[in-house]
């Protein structure tokens, strides 16, 4: 799903125009990206948090000339899924794997075909 297929599924669940959908959701990220760029965390219940991490100075390695340069301090966000949404995601990849049939005595049913 992409920003504009989320606006048109606000304006389409909250019967709003998609004018006023634009203007939520842009809303709404705006606002996450002040908190963040301000350093605060943002916890979602259900979905997960984002958080800022602050990575040190280091010294890397030019990977075209091989040359030693120095790597400036930075804060980079990052995304730590939610208990929930973890389990619902695996949970709906597990439905969508057919299980073989099992005969009455237990082993797995191939139909008389061999793998």
């Amino acid at each position: 799903m992409n920003k504009s297929e989320l606006i048109e599924a606000v304006a389409e669940k909250s019967k709003i125009t998609k004018k006023k959908a634009e203007d939520v959701v842009n809303l709404i990220f705006d606002s996450m990206t002040n908190a963040m760029a301000k350093g605060e965390r943002i916890e979602i219940r259900g979905l997960g948090s984002f958080v800022v991490k602050e990575y040190k100075s280091y010294t890397g390695r030019n990977p075209r000339t091989g040359d030693s340069i120095q790597v400036s301090p930075k804060r980079l966000p990052f995304f730590k899924v939610g208990k929930e949404l973890k389990d619902r995601v695996d949970g709906s990849a597990g439905a969508s794997t057919p299980t073989p049939p099992q005969s009455t005595d237990g082993s797995t049913d191939t139909g008389g075909q061999s793998f």
